[in-house]
């Protein structure tokens, strides 16, 4: 089968596309044919190992050993079943995640069956992967901060992939939102749902008098001393996407002061929430923002343009 490949860590030029064995499921596994994939914010990491901890997850320190193949998610159809998988059928239409395996980036991977989900015939392949991070990751992220109906959120970082899933899911919890991002952005974020705008390269939002319930960083860009003056007492700062020293910085903040919560660490989400976001797209509650699209021979130009910091929701790779 036909994969993506990481010789090293590196820039988006170490992938290539080469031809593998097709992988075989393991116990509790299910097969899935790919028919669309992403690249994402975890990608770019695990390929550049950025920071130095994903070594560990990429499995070797001058190259990756475990990690050979990127690709946190996936929509395709199943192929094969490992032994004890009760939920899915051979032909089954699926989407989910590869957790921090990784492997989607190819023509056919195997995943958890905890991890996936069925798909409506209605909604396509390319619309159901990205699903599995952005989607999870605003949904872990936001119940995690027990947002609550009335309550005034702002997400940072708002037309990326977690950030545009973020502003839609905060809205069908009832809250107020206010979005971050570039001007050109603006009407994007807008269209989503958010009640508010802001402007990242003219507006310090710490200073205009606002205080939120939840300050929601998914780029890690929001700054430590904006995201807490911005807080009301008790109130939660979620990083998504921040540096361990920042995060760290924070959390012994919080433990001296008792002033405000500190939420991180990784997304989780199973079938059960995979089937509860896949609801609010079928309800028209939820759209996953696709940027665009490439085929899986141009995944080089696919992670410059994730890497360079711009992109608008998600970027889709079509993979037959």
């Amino acid at each position: 089968m036909k994969a993506v490949l990481i010789s090293r860590y590196g820039p988006p030029e170490v992938l290539r596309v080469g031809e593998v064995e097709k992988p075989n499921p393991r116990k509790g596994e299910v097969r899935v044919r790919v028919h669309a994939t992403t690249v994402c914010a975890g990608d770019v990491r695990i390929r550049k190992a950025d920071p130095f901890f994903l070594r560990l997850v990429g499995g070797g320190v001058s190259r990756p050993t475990k990690v050979k193949t990127p690709g946190m998610e996936f929509a395709g159809v199943v192929d094969a079943l490992g032994d004890g998988v009760t939920s899915f059928a051979i032909g089954d239409p699926v989407f989910g995640s590869a957790g921090l395996k990784f492997g989607a980036n190819a023509q056919y991977v195997c995943a958890p069956e905890v991890l996936i989900a069925g798909k409506p015939a209605d909604v396509a392949y390319e619309r159901a992967a990205p699903i599995a991070f952005g989607g999870i990751s605003a949904l872990h992220y936001l119940r995690a901060a027990s947002l609550q109906a009335g309550q005034k959120i702002l997400v940072y970082g708002a037309s990326g992939g977690v950030g545009t899933a973020a502003v839609q899911i905060a809205k069908h919890l009832g809250a107020h939102v206010t979005g971050v991002c570039s001007g050109a952005n603006a009407e994007l974020v807008r269209s989503l749902g958010a009640d508010a705008v802001l402007d990242y390269a003219t507006h310090d939002y710490s200073r205009d008098g606002a205080i939120y319930d939840v300050v929601f960083d998914t780029v890690g860009k929001s700054r430590i001393r904006r995201g807490v003056k911005a807080l009301k007492p008790g109130g939660a700062y979620v990083f998504a996407a921040s540096s361990l020293l920042s995060y760290i910085l924070v959390s012994v903040f919080a433990a001296m002061t008792g002033r405000i919560k500190v939420i991180g660490g990784i997304a989780r989400g199973r079938s059960p929430e995979l089937a509860f976001l896949m609801q609010l797209v079928t309800q028209g509650k939820f759209e996953p923002v696709i940027d665009r699209t490439y085929p899986l021979s141009d995944i080089v130009a696919a992670h410059a343009h994730v890497e360079a910091g711009h992109k608008k929701g998600n970027v889709v790779i079509l993979v037959d």
